[in-house]
């Protein structure tokens, strides 16, 4: 089986036999791929993942490929070229007939909880809910850092850089922690928006200061107050995606980047979770996106892929 995961910073290509216990062999590109008038790049993808098949072949010595998975960033929106493209490329070059696409979205969530109902929360410099009780998805906000995010890593990067902004200025509500450390991480106040505005990858500079508020949260009440507020956010959109009417108490799962800034985030969003959605069951995360990628694979291959098929979620060429 081959998953791969596509995002902002490259592509991730594994290939694990079906064997029971088999590792899975991984490839890495660090060159994402291209998104352009007609969406995803389909060929681009291609003339990555042929390479990538070539050397993981043989380190796992596998002499076919049963079923692919492709999970990618914009595939809900930006994936029709994928459709269009993959599955005739791939039955010709590699005689692969299971093919399926998904979104990040989905991939996370079958990586961290597998087939079973729930939701999960993927939250780094963006952030997203998804649930479903295996008949439908419920998605919640992943709107990008300008309409939405909340509470993702943009989020409490941009909070916290306000707040500095606030004590420059005599504002209240200001914190001369977050001003200190705005001036170590980015130089003068003044010269932080010439440094942000015009840049592509702005949330991902917002994201890169959060962990900055939360080492301040411990000593500064306003950087404590940013994590608090955020907590509340994501637990909003846990209890907006989490599905109804699932038998006994729902897993939710938490996965990403920004849970790693530790307990200053994880204590308050621990409290908003039992407040929001005390049925639920939490649990840790059991994979990444990668790992779901295979997860699907390995489901179409043996016929037994429960999650739901909606076309921009999760679509495959078996149904």
């Amino acid at each position: 089986m081959l998953g791969v995961d596509s995002g902002g910073s490259g592509v991730r290509f594994a290939l694990r036999r079906a064997e029971p216990g088999s590792m899975a062999e991984v490839v890495t590109s660090k060159e994402p791929v291209r998104t352009g008038p007609a969406g995803i790049d389909a060929k681009h993808l291609l003339d990555q993942l042929f390479p990538a098949v070539e050397e993981l072949t043989v380190r796992t010595g596998a002499d076919r490929i049963t079923a692919v998975a492709v999970g990618a960033a914009g595939m809900a929106t930006l994936g029709d070229g994928l459709r269009a493209g993959l599955p005739g490329a791939l039955s010709r070059a590699l005689g692969v007939r299971r093919l399926a696409l998904a979104a990040d979205a989905v991939t996370a969530y079958a990586g961290a909880l597998g087939l079973r109902a729930g939701v999960v929360v993927a939250a780094g410099t963006g952030m997203i809910a998804l649930g479903t009780d295996l008949t439908t998805w419920r998605r919640a906000d992943g709107w990008g850092h300008l309409l939405g995010d909340c509470g993702s890593g943009a989020w409490i990067g941009r909070a916290g850089l306000e707040a500095a902004l606030r004590c420059h200025d005599g504002r209240p509500g200001g914190s001369a922690a977050l001003l200190a450390r705005l001036k170590a991480v980015f130089g003068a106040p003044a010269e932080l928006p010439a440094l942000l505005y015009p840049r592509g990858d702005r949330p991902a500079v917002l994201a890169s200061f959060a962990p900055e508020v939360a080492g301040c949260a411990g000593a500064d009440p306003v950087a404590a107050a940013i994590l608090r507020d955020a907590a509340g956010h994501i637990a909003q959109t846990a209890a907006a995606a989490c599905p109804p009417g699932t038998d006994g108490a729902p897993h939710l799962a938490l996965t990403g980047g920004l849970f790693k800034v530790g307990d200053p985030l994880l204590v308050p969003l621990r409290e908003e979770l039992a407040r929001r959605l005390p049925q639920a069951r939490t649990v840790e995360a059991a994979g990444d996106p990668l790992e779901g990628c295979l997860l699907i694979a390995a489901s179409l291959a043996e016929g037994d892929l429960r999650l739901p098929r909606e076309s921009q979620m999760l679509w495959s060429t078996i149904e």
